[in-house]
């Protein structure tokens, strides 16, 4: 069985894969997360994956030993209303994409690619999320208590703001989180029948 890289440095996606009880280690390489401004937004997240994917591919084979690798990588963005949102700056930035989304549906995106020697899977998975109109107080309490600075959109489904903000969810709850884990086993069991 070939051995499963994961190539990000994010808990979530970590945990995930533990979840789905995955044996695999953390590597990761610095990757130019610009794209072509040509690219829709779902490009974009596969693009950056496939870089991420391309430059632990590349870190290994300075030490190759000769063990088939597998590698996983994933880019999550937040799209309003076509535009991505990234994460942000600082807290007058995380208050002012907050107030954004709130009251409004939005997209969470996630392109993943699966690297091998041999192959090389890309796909993006897409989850429709809606928040209630949130309060002022609300978003100026989860962001100075959760500090999300490190997160496309400003704040993790699986915290306080999701449990008390979020109206409605369309499509993979997990995809949100930074990973749409259960399409990434099925693709994994495709390429590596003796997994779960």
């Amino acid at each position: 069985m070939k051995k499963i890289i994961l190539a990000s440095g994010s808990p979530r996606r970590k945990q995930l894969l533990e979840l789905a009880e995955i044996p695999f280690e953390v590597i990761v390489a610095y990757t130019d997360e610009t794209y072509p401004s040509e690219l829709s937004s779902s490009e974009i997240a596969m693009h950056i994956a496939e870089n991420k994917a391309i430059a632990v591919q590349n870190k290994l084979q300075v030490k190759d030993n000769g063990e088939a690798q597998t590698i996983i990588a994933a880019d999550t963005v937040v799209v309003l209303e076509n535009k991505i949102i990234g994460k942000p700056k600082n807290r007058e930035d995380a208050l002012a994409i907050l107030s954004d989304l709130s009251g409004k549906m939005h997209q969470v995106i996630t392109g993943v690619c699966i690297l091998t020697k041999e192959n090389k899977i890309l796909f993006s998975e897409e989850t429709d999320v809606e928040f209630y109109r949130l309060s002022a107080s609300q978003i100026e309490y989860y962001i100075d208590h959760y500090k999300p600075y490190d997160k496309a959109g400003a704040y993790a489904i699986q915290e306080w703001i999701g449990a008390v903000g979020i109206k409605s969810i369309k499509g993979d709850f997990y995809n949100v989180m930074g990973l749409p884990v259960s399409r990434v086993v099925r693709e994994l069991n495709l390429l590596q029948p003796s997994n779960k």
